[in-house]
């Protein structure tokens, strides 16, 4: 019963929720803002939360469409393998998925009333993004390639800097176009491994539409789309100086692009790319976030 429950929420990607949170954090501090720590705890709780819906949500419906039943699982695709192995315990996910997500909006509705109306914007695209992500949203390649860095990106970021000052900035703004390119770009590789398993159940991503050796050039575009948002904000006098170590990252980046695009179409080859590629979605937004915490106003 344990893996039919935990197995869905894919505890071990959850690491990048928390660098998310804490970009939003940074900016808010480094905007001069007073952090509360409880209202920080609220915020990375209603984050993990709706991170655990969509990822219950997504295995829920693959289990019923079939998929998780012909992919070759890999440690970044094709599911947990939880529900397959439960079959009568696939309605554990999705009531995971529904209850996590009912929690987020509860947390949700608590910054409404504290930080005011504007911020329900925000939080509507992110329940309607969490709910629809698997049965609409990855039926279109523009669409699919978009909204991941969308939710982890403006939604997380400049939600989390919302809920800590009542405000919106172009700090945050600016600062959450790092992990909207990371994560956008992240489950795109990620996609990579899974382009017969999709096409057989009518998913409709990038990799499926103009392949894999294409793809990778997107996948170029974005990685580096990325490092653009830190050198216009330190250029434009947004962030200060040590917003920079977010390019330290960039090393990393350089080997990746190489073997993604060298190994697009060999899976086995690409595996030790896609890990680094996690690396990067993680690392690039602590490191940006560090900068902003060491000269916050």
């Amino acid at each position: 019963m344990n893996s039919a429950i935990f197995g869905p929420m894919k505890l071990s990607f959850l690491t990048l929720t928390p660098a998310c949170v804490v970009l939003g954090v940074a900016t808010a501090a480094f905007s001069g803002f007073s952090i509360n720590l409880y209202h920080v705890v609220l915020i990375l709780a209603g984050a993990l939360c709706a991170h655990i819906s969509v990822n219950a949500l997504n295995e829920y419906y693959d289990f019923k469409s079939g998929l998780d039943l012909i992919t070759r699982p890999t440690p970044f695709s094709g599911g947990s393998g939880a529900l397959p192995a439960n079959p009568d315990k696939a309605h554990y996910a999705l009531i995971t998925g529904v209850l996590t997500l009912i929690i987020t909006a509860a947390i949700g509705i608590y910054f409404l009333y504290v930080r005011g109306i504007w911020l329900l914007p925000l939080g509507l695209v992110g329940i309607i993004t969490v709910a629809a992500y698997t049965t609409v949203f990855t039926k279109n390649p523009v669409v699919c390639l978009i909204v991941p860095g969308l939710g982890f990106g403006p939604l997380m970021v400049m939600g989390t800097d919302f809920a800590l000052t009542g405000s919106y900035s172009w700090i945050s703004f600016t600062a959450s176009l790092v992990p909207f390119f990371l994560v956008s770009d992240l489950l795109l590789l990620n996609q990579f491994p899974d382009v017969e398993a999709d096409t057989a159940v009518g998913r409709w991503h990038l990799p499926i539409v103009i392949g894999r050796k294409a793809s990778a050039k997107v996948y170029t575009i974005i990685l580096l789309a990325a490092y653009v948002p830190i050198l216009a904000g330190y250029v434009s006098g947004i962030f200060p100086l040590a917003s920079l170590l977010g390019l330290a990252t960039l090393l990393i980046a350089a080997a990746t692009i190489k073997g993604v695009v060298r190994y697009a179409d060999d899976i086995p080859g690409l595996l030790p790319y896609m890990t680094r590629n996690v690396v990067i979605n993680i690392s690039t937004p602590i490191l940006l976030a560090a900068g902003l915490f060491l000269q916050q106003g």
